[in-house]
């Protein structure tokens, strides 16, 4: 059975076309959760990483430089494209870098992190790409 926020949280998403764990936050947390026990995604808190980047550059055998330049920023699924911006919850930057959207997860991203399905390419600064993946991701939707 669906709580009132969750079904305010589709009518908002639906209504300004933003993937629903925007606008949903036991979605987005499950999301997010998922991803941090399955991909690594991580550090916890990018102030203070511990070994977590020791550990990325083993599973990913490689240097530590390496694998702190492969984090959500420069991924290919990671969404801060102008209409994205207007689906986050408030302000999406901080002295660490910003906040965006997975599109491979599903979930508020922030870009000094990274997972184990980090791929080369991004990020998604366009609109039009912005939607591309969107129209891929349906089930990321309310509508």
């Amino acid at each position: 059975m669906k709580t009132l926020r969750q079904y305010i949280s589709l009518i908002e998403a639906a209504e300004s076309s933003c993937p629903l764990a925007t606008k949903d936050i036991a979605l987005n947390t499950k999301n997010r959760d998922f991803t941090q026990d399955k991909y690594n995604y991580g550090p916890l808190n990018v102030s203070e990483p511990g070994d977590y980047w020791e550990g990325v550059a083993e599973e990913w055998d490689t240097t530590v430089e390496a694998a702190k330049a492969s984090n959500c920023g420069n991924c290919v699924a990671f969404d801060i494209s102008p209409r994205m911006d207007k689906c986050m919850p408030g302000v999406t930057s901080d002295q660490d870098g910003r906040l965006g959207y997975c599109w491979m997860h599903h979930f508020k991203c922030h870009s000094a992190r990274t997972c184990h399905t980090w791929a080369k390419g991004g990020p998604i600064d366009k609109d039009e790409v912005s939607m591309e993946w969107g129209e891929r991701n349906e089930m990321a939707y309310a509508n």
